[in-house]
């Protein structure tokens, strides 16, 4: 279908798709003006960077694959590209926070590794 115009029904569809990974950015966007801490306000992009993002990404995939006859694999690397910077860059950020917090003597929870035994052994 090089440079025809899409179907009614497909156009519809993928505005649809597009449209639900719009608001889904939207909503994370209104969690990051409405989550009181940093360690709280860290999953609201990360929710717009996956879920947002796959819905586009789907889109976007069915318009170019239909457009050019053929599947668009560089859509799905962008994607697949976003799936696995955004978890590894949200944990790094969330961990530097909390290191920091942690050496300014805030109220943070206490570090994993540092934990042995059961909970009673915890507080001696």
């Amino acid at each position: 279908m090089n440079g025809q115009p899409l179907p009614l029904w497909l156009d519809i569809a993928i505005s649809a798709v597009v449209l639900c990974g719009a608001l889904i950015a939207f909503m994370g966007s209104l969690g990051l003006l409405r989550l009181k801490s940093y360690f709280e306000r860290v999953h609201a992009p990360s929710i717009i960077a996956t879920m947002g993002c796959w819905c586009v990404m789907h889109g976007a995939l069915v318009y170019f694959s239909v457009q050019e006859g053929f599947l668009a694999l560089h859509v799905l690397l962008i994607a697949l590209f976003v799936a696995i910077t955004v978890p590894v860059t949200s944990i790094f950020l969330m961990r530097a926070a909390l290191f920091r917090a942690r050496r300014s003597g805030e109220a943070v929870p206490q570090s994993l590794s540092r934990m042995t035994g059961s909970g009673e052994d915890r507080d001696s």
